[in-house]
């Protein structure tokens, strides 16, 4: 095992969601996963600076976990195929795994078999699945980052027992994910949910997507940093104590370094995370007049934050929510799950996968002879 690389064991019981009363073609696909096999699973996510792995059991229970870097992106795909094969065949030793999900940051085809474009890997239309599917001699699901780890809120953390719900993912950027009545709304090409790039002011910040003014240019963590950077830059009086923090060396303000100031008191820290947080309030009231939810969790690196970040969208929701005080409030939670929660979702999707994987411990003997042949010919013709 590499040396960057640690492993975490985590158990605890964890409530699933249980839904009744559904018909047609979605009650068989709920009832589905409601009747998938209780078969350990692996989740892989795929970040923009790291890959976690876990085995994870039918309540959502992590029963190991792995984690390494993220290949650079000028890496061949074949370099992040390969970092995600180590991993399962690595749990695999002391695992039955049965079916893999991956949970990737870009955009998934609605057959959810290949990643169009990931904006931190050299994916570009990567039949994911099927490469993968090949060297792993297992079942393989593949889907947005942002729809797994709301799946995983849905089932297991913040929003057990919501019937429709809006996810919204703060780190670099903005994620998002749908779930109506249970099921991941993914759109007609699998690219739904990306709010970070709906165009909140027209002309403004510049985003690397090639528009100006999306919404997480104002409400996202690269937005915290460069509104705490500008004013450093400008010697603005208010931002002396994260100057003097940091040595006058303005690149080393980072988002955690805001969040832990604004803890603190920090006057500026808090101004800051009560701006962006009046902007994520206005989005989700937006988001509100278009879909009604009943719950918006609000997941990612940002939101550790907490009320100094949500109890600012809460009130801006508030004044900005149209038809308010004459129609009912959808509910702002903050995320439990935490970072594992994009892990944990893709791991029980794939269960879904799995059902028609014969689960015997034979199986898991036959694929390691047939990737050891598979391997040992390779090795023989180099």
């Amino acid at each position: 095992m590499s040396a960057n690389r640690e492993r975490v064991y985590r158990g605890g019981a964890a409530r699933a969601t249980v839904w009744r009363n559904v018909s047609g073609a979605d009650r068989r696909e709920r009832r589905s996963h409601l009747t998938a096999p209780r078969v350990p699973t692996v989740g892989i996510d795929i970040g923009g600076t790291k890959v976690m792995a876990g085995v994870v059991d039918a309540d959502g229970n992590i029963l190991e976990q792995l984690r390494t870097e993220t290949p650079d992106k000028s890496k061949s795909p074949k370099v992040v195929e390969d970092t995600i094969v180590e991993l399962v065949l690595d749990l695999s030793e002391r695992h039955d795994v049965h079916a893999v999900g991956i949970g990737a940051a870009g955009w998934v085809d609605a057959d959810r078999s290949r990643v169009l474009f990931a904006p931190h890997l050299a994916w570009r239309d990567e039949p994911l699945r099927d490469r993968l599917s090949e060297r792993l001699l297992v079942p393989v699901m593949v889907d947005n980052d942002a729809n797994t780890a709301a799946w995983a809120e849905w089932r297991f953390g913040a929003a057990r027992g919501e019937p429709d719900l809006v996810m919204i993912t703060l780190g670099t950027g903005i994620g998002g994910a749908i779930l109506e009545d249970g099921h991941v709304k993914r759109g007609r090409y699998g690219v739904a949910g990306e709010f970070g790039h709906m165009q909140v002011v027209p002309g403004g910040h510049r985003c690397p997507c090639g528009n100006r003014g999306c919404w997480e240019q104002y409400s996202s963590g690269n937005a915290l940093v460069r509104e705490a950077r500008e004013l450093a830059a400008a010697d603005s009086p208010v931002a002396y104590g994260i100057i003097d923090r940091v040595g006058g060396n303005i690149r080393d303000i980072t988002g955690p370094l805001i969040t832990e100031l604004a803890r603190q008191g920090d006057a500026m820290c808090v101004e800051l995370f009560q701006d962006i947080g009046q902007w994520l309030g206005v989005g989700i009231a937006n988001l509100a007049a278009a879909l009604d939810p009943s719950c918006f969790v609000i997941g990612g690196g940002v939101s550790a934050a907490d009320d100094l970040l949500i109890g600012p969208a809460r009130d801006a929701f508030r004044r900005t929510l149209t038809g308010r005080g004459y129609r009912p409030e959808a509910r702002i939670v903050k995320a439990e799950l935490g970072p594992e929660a994009g892990m944990v979702g893709a791991a029980d999707l794939a269960r879904l996968v799995a059902r028609r994987f014969r689960r015997t411990n034979r199986r898991r003997v036959e694929r390691y002879e047939r990737y050891g042949r598979v391997y040992g010919r390779q090795a023989a013709d180099s």
